[in-house]
């Protein structure tokens, strides 16, 4: 069912050509959102919005997402301070994954643990998986100190 604010999905060359935004939900009402640094292209993060997030990033400038977790619309950066300003928002070609460009307030970093990126680590590639596998850190050290800007709050993560 397509969202009012946005153009009813009609035809693939509208979709693929055209001028019109027709974003593409998934059928948990979410699309992918990748995120990279403006200055420097590091991907910090990857995360799903839903057509509210999708409009308030529009009329904001400022990235938001829906929280899978929390069952909830997220202003990036508005317990941490870390605020995500959109430099350059895009779709892809079939309009089912927006790319955010930012800059990050305050000490640039994205991630709630504590690093620039949420993907700080890389999985070693060339030998089987194994439980015993090492993931590789290629983050020196955290930006911030999680434990100083959300103090008790909850893990935004589940396990």
């Amino acid at each position: 069912m397509p969202d009012s604010q946005f153009a009813e999905r009609r035809s693939v060359e509208q979709v693929e050509e055209g001028h019109e935004l027709a974003p593409k939900f998934d059928s948990d009402g979410l699309i992918a959102a990748v995120t990279t640094d403006a200055e420097t292209g590091d991907v910090l993060m990857l995360g799903y919005m839903n057509a509210e997030a999708l409009s308030k990033t529009i009329e904001t400038g400022e990235a938001h997402y829906w929280s899978r977790s929390r069952k909830a619309l997220w202003h990036k950066g508005a317990t941490s301070g870390l605020v995500q300003k959109v430099v350059d928002l895009r779709i892809d070609d079939d309009q089912d994954a927006i790319w955010l460009k930012v800059d990050v307030a305050g000490s640039g970093a994205s991630c709630h643990v504590g690093y620039m990126s949420c993907f700080y680590r890389s999985i070693p590639t060339g030998g089987k998986p194994s439980p015993e596998l090492e993931l590789e850190y290629r983050e020196d050290s955290k930006t911030f100190d999680p434990n100083e800007v959300y103090g008790d709050a909850p893990n935004p993560t589940q396990l």
